[in-house]
């Protein structure tokens, strides 16, 4: 099975040697997302919740160009510089999805690219090989 590079100028472009997503077969492998907003490649604010919205619009920009949607994510990692902050990753990434979530970590990291206060990467299983 060969693997097929997805990108999409509705999220950030790649910052370092790494594409946006690779996906084989219907399973998608998504980079992670820091709060870049695509067309200025700066990030959307310095207030965390903004930050935490604008991940999640890159990921469902990525997830739309490989073909599928967030919901269709089965795994996501949640990276954040605070973890006090995560009672505020519950509630916008309840407003992204809706049950059944998919499986989840959140990791404390000391510091993320740019200065970025949160990034996610995950795991999308298409609905299909298209």
């Amino acid at each position: 099975m060969s693997k097929v590079i997805i990108a999409t100028d509705k999220a950030p472009a790649a910052i370092g040697t790494y594409s946006q997503a690779v996906k084989i077969g219907t399973t998608v492998y998504l980079s992670g997302q820091i709060p870049l907003v695509p067309e200025t490649m700066e990030f959307i604010s310095d207030d965390f919740r903004e930050q935490a919205e604008q991940v999640f619009r890159n990921l469902t920009a990525v997830c739309e160009a490989a073909g599928g949607s967030l919901q269709d994510m089965v795994k996501v990692q949640i990276y954040l510089t605070d973890l006090s902050q995560f009672a505020i990753v519950n509630e916008v990434m309840s407003s992204f999805f809706s049950k059944p979530y998919p499986a989840r970590a959140a990791i404390g990291v000391r510091e993320l690219p740019k200065g970025a206060q949160i990034e996610i990467d995950g795991v999308m299983e298409c609905p299909s090989t298209n």
